[in-house]
């Protein structure tokens, strides 16, 4: 389903490689794992079943666990006649729109496709924004439905998950005591534990590496899609500079949703860099914005 927003081959081919070799990678895993006698094929079924209701039912869960609820138009009409703006100019199917009752000024967009995608919004972020800021973050947020990224992240992330799974599997079923040809050697257990170590950080990398050049789409195409770049980088820096006033017990209780957020949700004394980031630096985003503000001749 087309959109008015602007492609992104880059994010294109990242998404396609990032799969390519997620499931390369878990196909040797698997491989190596059937090879040491762990009977991987009932954690694939289990796995696999994990992995349909998160896909199938990840908007659902992800309202549930950010504490969203779905609002109405007479319950939000400002919001929702932003949307319906929105989605008009980029000519896509409105989705589902919800509120989330933080003080962390944040957004993030989730579903598997545009017609069962939602956009969620912190009451802390519609607190703080000027419409046209906010206009530029729904904006942001609509890009990642029509990219389709939302669903390549759902399932990306999930299977780092799968190599835990395994290596649980693996050492309650005996195999951490057991060695090769039943005397000395290595324990089989050990080379599990390594191997699903080294799985799980390949796919760690390589999810945070497509989640920050996504981040960096959803912002090139919200922007030329508002024609307002500047909102965009106004509503960045006002979010990112209230972040440092929230409590520190609420940011730790939105940081393991970064990878959909807006913006991340960083706990004081901590730092991009020791997160791994799911998001570009600041100053990145804002420069790609000037540069857009500096293409169309106006902010």
């Amino acid at each position: 389903m087309r959109t008015r927003f602007a492609s992104d081959r880059g994010l294109t081919s990242r998404m396609v490689v990032t799969m390519f070799l997620l499931g390369l990678l878990y196909v040797v895993f698997v491989g190596v794992l059937i090879s040491l006698g762990v009977r991987a094929l009932s954690v694939l079924v289990l796995a696999g079943g994990l992995l349909l209701v998160q896909y199938f039912l990840s908007d659902r869960i992800a309202l549930f666990a950010m504490h969203g609820r779905e609002v109405s138009p007479q319950e939000a009409p400002e919001l929702h006649g932003l949307i319906d703006r929105l989605c008009a100019l980029a000519d896509m199917p409105k989705p589902r729109v919800a509120i989330a009752d933080s003080d962390v000024p944040n957004a993030f967009a989730t579903g598997r496709n545009q017609k069962r995608a939602v956009v969620c919004v912190t009451t802390g972020i519609l607190r703080r924004l000027e419409p046209q800021e906010l206009e530029g973050v729904i904006a942001h947020e609509l890009s990642h439905v029509a990219h389709r990224d939302v669903a390549v992240m759902t399932i990306a992330s999930f299977l780092g998950i799968v190599a835990g799974l395994m290596t649980r599997f693996a050492l309650y079923s005996g195999l951490a005591g057991r060695r090769n040809g039943g005397q000395g050697g290595v324990p089989v257990g050990a080379i599990v534990l390594l191997v699903s170590v080294l799985v799980y950080a390949v796919s760690f990398l390589l999810t945070r590496a497509l989640s920050r050049y996504r981040e960096l789409a959803a912002d090139r195409a919200g922007a030329l899609l508002t024609q307002r770049p500047s909102a965009l980088a106004s509503a960045l820096t006002k979010v990112s500079g209230e972040m440092a006033r929230i409590p520190t017990r609420d940011l730790r209780e939105a940081e393991p949703f970064n990878a959909f957020y807006f913006a991340p949700a960083l706990a004081k004394g901590q730092t991009l860099a020791n997160l791994f980031a799911t998001h570009p630096p600041l100053e990145r985003r804002l420069e790609q914005l000037a540069d857009i503000s500096r293409q169309l001749g106006r902010g």
